[in-house]
């Protein structure tokens, strides 16, 4: 497990397109899915990931929290030759057991995971209505082993704040996880 922080992609970046099987229906998601929402979530996971074992609750509560009036959508990247548990197949299971109310993709290629510079599992990027970015922080601060408590502060503050037509600070915690598992010569520039 190599210790990984976001990239801290530049406020005010315009959403990657993306068009990847929902893991669960099979069905197409694209950026243009969430078309009228007034923000986007996009988050970026995996199934062994001890972060994201550590805050996976929270994803469930957020998605029901939230779900009439922002759009979330969850990607794995991850190579499952190396790592099976984040296979499409056990993705699947892992939406299903957590009851997640968004779509859960899976990016085979790991270009959609480049284009947003995701570099750690979780990691998060909010948008605005226009889709531009207004955050790719941390959850908040609890971690594995700090004994703080997940309830997902800094993300929801974010959320509550675009919701409102609020400004959110450009000072930002970068969130903190496992690398994301890239196909063997596939690492991106900005990775390591």
């Amino acid at each position: 497990m190599a210790l990984t922080a976001s990239t801290m992609l530049p406020l005010g970046t315009a959403a990657p397109d993306f068009q990847l099987p929902d893991v669960v229906t099979g069905e197409t998601v694209s950026l243009e899915t969430f078309a009228g929402k007034p923000a986007l979530l996009v988050i970026f996971l995996c199934r062994h990931c001890p972060f994201v074992k550590h805050v996976q609750q929270e994803f469930s509560r957020l998605g029901k929290d939230y779900a009439s009036k922002a759009a979330i959508v969850a990607i794995s990247a991850n190579d499952v030759s190396g790592y099976p548990d984040d296979s499409p197949e056990n993705l699947k299971q892992m939406a299903q057991e957590l009851e997640y109310t968004f779509p859960v993709l899976y990016d085979a290629s790991q270009d959609v995971a480049k284009a947003y510079t995701a570099a750690c599992t979780p990691d998060f990027f909010l948008f605005d209505s226009d889709r531009h970015l207004v955050y790719r922080g941390q959850l908040d601060d609890s971690r594995p082993s700090n004994g703080l408590p997940v309830d997902g502060r800094d993300l929801r503050a974010a959320l509550d704040a675009v919701l409102a037509g609020q400004p959110i600070p450009a000072e930002q915690k970068p969130s903190i996880g496992c690398n994301i598992k890239w196909k063997p010569g596939n690492e991106p520039a900005y990775f390591g």
